[in-house]
């Protein structure tokens, strides 16, 4: 089974922000002016670089004690909250995908360039770098609504929380997209015709279909599982199949319905089931995300569940908030670890 090797890290000529080089002058054969601090405001960044994988490396603090999270393009986590003692600073470093659409594939085009917005409770950007990172691993996300870039409050995947987790080398592409099934994302021009070409050898393809396979049968649903792993690796990357998240619908025992939570369609077909199958059948790792959340959400019972969802909010039990997103993609996190697919310097685990 193939796991990530050493990054390989390509270090052309840095893109630099900060006040110390905002007086350099331009040379006269440049063909842009330098970014340079006049690409910042106080809450963001905005550098004007083709689609790509970024290096960003930024140094948070100041005078006053500070507290800084960084977020990009369309609404992506890449930075969790990161405090710095008065008089101190701290440095950090993540990888970013710039792509467009810079959401949802079939989406918005968004934003051309490479934007970020600066958070936290005390923001305090010292100084930010970023440098074109075009050998660094990739993890592509194929999926739903539980995983994609969701393009609006309150909703977030858990997809779109998965950056914040990883550092400098590796970066997330997500390319999961709202309502979709195994059928419908094989079908769509702009979904697996265009993500397929895109797989690179090393690159983790984690796929989580199944919320809107509600009328699939087994055996299509299960050939569609294999014709996404064989697409994967005929491209040299590596496919890792991913259990749904469960729906919050609980029995009168205080246990999670076996058919709505737990992804058994109108068919009988019980797709958490299926996957773990074809994962063995076909030597593909496997994040069992049904069980680790059946677990989690049947601990916290029938009220204290609710806040995992936009139950409060939109009376939603399947799709989740920023915070609780979080705590899923902090699932996939320890997977990716457990299953060595990720090395543990290149993970953010406090």
């Amino acid at each position: 089974m193939r796991r990530f090797s050493a990054m390989r890290i390509a270090v052309p000529a840095a893109v630099v922000l900060g006040a110390t080089l905002a007086a350099a002058p331009a040379r006269a054969h440049d063909r842009r002016p330098p970014l340079g601090i006049a690409d910042c405001t106080a809450t963001a960044c905005h550098f004007d670089v083709p689609p790509g994988t970024y290096d960003v490396r930024v140094r948070l603090g100041g005078e006053a004690a500070s507290s800084t999270s960084i977020s990009g393009e369309t609404r992506r986590s890449l930075l969790p909250e990161t405090a710095a003692e008065a008089g101190r600073h701290v440095t950090r470093s993540f990888t970013v995908d710039v792509r467009t659409p810079e959401g949802e594939p079939t989406g918005a085009d968004g934003t051309p360039g490479l934007d970020l917005a600066i958070g936290g409770t005390a923001p305090a950007p010292a100084d930010i770098r970023v440098t074109p990172s075009p050998h660094s691993r990739r993890i592509i996300l194929i999926g739903d609504s539980t995983v994609c870039d969701q393009p609006g409050d309150p909703y977030s995947g858990w997809g779109r929380q998965l950056p914040q987790y990883l550092r400098r080398g590796v970066t997330v592409a997500n390319y999961a997209e709202s309502g979709e099934s195994t059928v419908t994302y094989l079908q769509k021009a702009r979904l697996w015709a265009t993500v397929q070409p895109l797989i690179r050898p090393g690159d983790l393809v984690l796929i989580q279909l199944a919320h809107n396979d509600r009328t699939t049968d087994e055996t299509t649903y299960r050939a569609n599982l294999e014709t996404l792993v064989a697409g994967v690796r005929v491209k040299g990357g590596e496919p890792v199949l991913v259990t749904p998240i469960v729906r919050r619908w609980f029995n009168a025992d205080g246990t999670l319905n076996h058919n709505t939570a737990l992804l058994v369609n109108s068919l009988g077909v019980d797709h958490p089931a299926v996957i773990r199958s074809v994962a063995a059948a076909r030597d593909v790792p496997l994040i069992d995300l049904t069980a680790k959340t059946k677990a989690l959400v049947e601990s916290l019972g029938v009220e204290g569940s609710k806040t995992l969802y936009l139950y409060d909010e939109k009376r939603d039990n399947t799709l989740t908030s920023v915070r609780r997103a979080t705590v899923y993609a902090s699932l996939v996190r320890d997977e990716l670890l457990a299953l060595h697919l990720v090395p543990k310097g290149k993970v953010r685990v406090g």
